[in-house]
């Protein structure tokens, strides 16, 4: 509306002849192009005791009425399309544009001289002649919401945008072309600018000129900016807390190298050119530690970080996941941590849980998948260790913010589940109905836990692009203003003020932050307060103490959150890893990168971004799969039993680069008349195989399936089932007769043996002494000796005539007699 009113007063100008006759010429032919498509809209008079229409009548009315519509719409298109053609190009009061670059100083006192500098930039379809730039004060704004409407109004407004400022300050400028940019610089002693009470004022720069078509002195165009003004020094200042996030997205994959040190492997570069010089994390370092502010750090960034100043490996674009090559972001990575190690050293340092969860995501979409919750308490546990480890500091974990400061029952249940008993929130979704006046951010909430809600219109001051000077400059004297009128609203009371700005800012947007900040640390009206002096401040009785339902939660929020099925994929992750972990050796080289690439799965960063967390979430599923199938059954092939009790080996394989054990191999037949035996417990080293050997007793004859499965220690499956084929075959009865002739030839070369044993008689005594014979034995038993009866087989042997006895042939047989034949050797008598 004030833009229409601008373009009315600058038309009600006694416009030139040339200019009259022109809008006369095109009025004309824009009348007579609609008059035929007017007169065929226009229906026939009917006369005064017309019958009522026809159908065909009524058909013929209801066409020419769309007609109409269609006609109407058509102009209306045409009309739309000409308004955006010159809106576009520029005219009238924004024929030019007016960039305000610098305000120096940004928060001027009594004697200053102010310095405005800019650009003037034609815009418009025409040459601009005759300009000058002149500065324009306006009115105090008196409230917050003036500030902000002021900072977005285009085009020059009348009254609004005040009077030229006194005292000679216009500057002229050449003509300018279509699109030609020219810049300039103003200095205007703050006395000029008759200043009154405490405020917030508006400084504008206008461009005044001349166009072809009008040809008389008319604004062209305006920048404007503010001007704080303060010139009490009081005690009771509003102290401000500003939040210094050092954030990244997740840069490190679940994948390691096989080496001693687990070289890491990082999804891209990215994380070295923000460390680079004039990368965004180079640049919040840089700015940051010459500032009073709390820094909010990811513990994830540092992890991430220290792992690039040793050696890491990065994905190939376009590669498989094991296709890597060299990082080179070693020395950027160990300059930043050695610089942030001096900027925080005795600075107010706030960690937030590893990896920066998404609360409101958890609260809304995760709490009813199992397990989801669990994992916060060891990321806050973490990410204390991991500060303390890389920083040398002690961080305080009691803090929780959730996404853009929006809160609600639910979320902060869940943030005070990891332990936090302060949760950072946002006045846009904690509202204060009934103040006048925005109250100190901390209130208790109940259960030991404050909110800290932090002041929307300052923590929103430095978004958008940011990238044009202009811009920039604009943020932070509305930045400034806004801090003012926020110390006014209630300049007896002493407030504490917590701004919480967004987590990931760009380069523009952290050099505007930083500018904004300095100069309100040099103010009259605002001091700075650490974040742990804000949360024990102490709260305005006044203030909102409850907390929104969750129906309240902003839908364009809650459409950028985590999906539950994300939640889901999270807790199958996490099941696979645990009865991965049970069943390693040294699990101690697989869980922490395993664990904190989970963690980063459920990270802030992913807002906005769903297509690359899923990815992110696949990566580390496939991973964790492809490691778990490292150890498996080797594929058997159909095999044959010959006969009912038979051995079944199985051989379990790992090419994981460390032993394994904790596995338990079970198989399990088709048929009810194979048995295969119990389970066996596997025990494979890295890099080796195990074969375990299975007794198997089957009843009868056939084929059946064998499944051979292999289960963690407490009975979950682990890997695929292998199934081979078993055939029992039956024993023919040729095959029987073979053995049990060989058996009988076996019993019988026995039974040989022991006759033979038995003919020759017992062996001597080898430790008896032998006779010496003294003569021929005469028979007669001279020596009183009885004679010796003659065994029967020699009898026998005298009866058949087959051997010979007589007095010279004994001693031979003693002879004989002494060396008794071996156990199956062969005796010829």
């Amino acid at each position: 509306m004030d833009e229409r009113v601008a373009e009315a007063a600058e038309r009600q100008a006694p416009p030139g002849r040339r200019g009259t006759n022109r809008w006369r010429r095109r009025a004309t032919a824009l009348l007579l192009a609609a008059l035929p498509a007017l007169g065929s809209t226009l229906p026939a008079a009917a006369p005064a005791t017309a019958a009522p229409a026809s159908p065909t009548a009524a058909q013929s009315t209801t066409a020419q009425s769309a007609a109409h519509r269609a006609t109407t719409q058509a102009a209306a298109g045409r009309t739309a399309a000409t308004t955006a053609a010159a809106a576009l190009q520029g005219t009238g009061s924004r024929s030019a544009r007016v960039s305000v670059n610098e305000v120096t100083p940004a928060v001027p006192a009594a004697g200053d001289t102010l310095t405005l500098s800019g650009t003037v930039t034609n815009t418009s379809g025409s040459t601009l002649s005759h300009l000058e730039i002149a500065p324009r004060i306006g009115p105090t704004l008196g409230s917050r919401s003036a500030i902000e409407q002021a900072g977005r109004r285009q085009g020059y407004l009348s009254g609004a945008d005040g009077t030229e400022v006194s005292g000679g300050h216009r500057v002229k400028l050449s003509g300018l072309a279509p699109g030609i940019t020219r810049s300039f610089a103003l200095k205007i002693p703050v006395s000029d600018l008759h200043l009154g009470a405490d405020g917030v004022y508006q400084l504008g720069v206008s461009l005044t000129g001349q166009t072809r078509t009008r040809p008389y002195p008319q604004v062209l165009g305006i920048g404007r900016t503010f001007v704080p003004w303060h010139k009490k020094n009081t005690a009771s200042r509003t102290r401000i807390t500003y939040l210094w996030p050092l954030i990244s997205k997740p840069h490190v994959t679940a994948r390691t190298q096989s080496d001693e040190q687990q070289t890491p492997v990082f999804r891209d570069e990215s994380l070295a050119k923000e460390l680079a010089p004039g990368g965004r994390l180079q640049e919040m370092l840089e700015l940051g530690k010459d500032l009073d502010v709390t820094w909010v750090i990811d513990p994830d960034l540092l992890a991430s970080v220290d792992m690039m100043a040793g050696r890491y490996r990065v994905l190939k674009p376009g590669g498989t996941p094991d296709d890597t090559v060299a990082g080179k972001g070693q020395e950027y990575a160990q300059h930043w941590l050695d610089e942030l190690q001096r900027a925080v050293r005795g600075k107010d340092v706030v960690t937030l849980p590893f990896a920066d969860p998404d609360l409101a995501s958890l609260a809304h979409r995760g709490t009813t998948v199992r397990g989801a919750l669990g994992s916060l308490s060891h990321a806050t546990t973490l990410a204390r260790n991991t500060v303390e480890t890389v920083l040398h500091v002690k961080a305080n974990t009691d803090f929780a913010w959730p996404y853009e400061g929006a809160v609600d029952t639910s979320v902060v249940d869940v943030a005070t589940s990891a332990g936090a008993h302060n949760v950072i929130a946002r006045s846009d979704s904690v509202r204060d109905p009934g103040l006048s006046y925005s109250p100190t951010a901390a209130r208790p909430i109940g259960s030991g836990t404050t909110a800290l809600v932090a002041d929307a219109r300052l923590s929103t001051a430095f978004e958008g692009d940011l990238s044009r000077a202009g811009a920039s400059s604009l943020a932070v004297q509305q930045f400034l203003a806004q801090s003012l009128a926020l110390a006014d609203q209630a300049p007896s009371r002493t407030r504490s003020i917590v701004v919480a700005p967004q987590r990931m800012p760009s380069v523009s947007q952290a050099q505007a932050m930083a500018a904004g900040v300095k100069a309100l640390s040099d103010s009259s009206w605002a001091g700075t307060a650490d974040l742990t002096d804000a949360a024990e401040a102490t709260p305005d009785p006044r203030a909102q103490r409850r907390m929104p339902a969750p129906s309240s939660y902003p839908a364009s929020l809650r459409r950028s959150e985590l999906p539950t099925a994300a939640f889901e994929q999270v807790r199958k992750t996490k099941e696979g890893l645990d009865d991965f972990k049970a069943i390693l050796d040294t699990p101690e080289r697989v869980m922490p990168p395993f664990s904190t690439a989970i963690d980063r799965e459920v990270s802030n960063a992913w807002r906005g971004h769903s297509g690359s967390a899923r990815d992110y979430r696949d990566s580390v599923e496939e991973y964790l799969l492809e490691l778990r199938g490292a150890v498996k059954l080797i594929k058997k092939s159909d095999i044959t039993l010959s006969g009912r009790e038979a051995t079944i080996p199985v051989t379990v394989q790992n090419n994981l680069a460390q032993g394994v054990d904790g596995l338990v191999l079970e198989l399990r037949s088709s048929r009810v008349g194979l048995d295969v035996g119990d389970r066996k417990r596997v025990k494979v080293d890295g890099e080796h195989t195990q074969s375990l050997k299975f007794d198997t007793t089957a009843k009868n004859n056939g084929r059946a399936y064998v499944y051979a499965q292999l289960y963690t220690e407490d009975g979950e499956p682990y890997g695929k089932v292998m199934r081979f084929q078993v055939n029992v075959t039956s024993i023919t009865s040729t095959v029987l007769l073979v053995i049990a002739g060989g058996v009988l030839l076996i019993v019988l070369a026995g039974i040989r043996m022991y006759t033979q044993r038995k003919r020759s008689g017992p062996a001597p005594d080898p430790d008896a002494p032998l006779e010496e014979p003294d003569g021929e034995d005469d028979g007669d038993g001279k020596d009183g000796d009885a004679p010796a009866e003659e065994p029967d087989e020699d009898r026998q042997e005298k009866a058949d005539g087959t051997a010979t006895a007589g007095s010279g042939e004994g001693d031979d047989t003693v002879r004989e007699n002494d060396n008794p034949p071996a156990t199956g050797e062969k005796v010829d008598r």
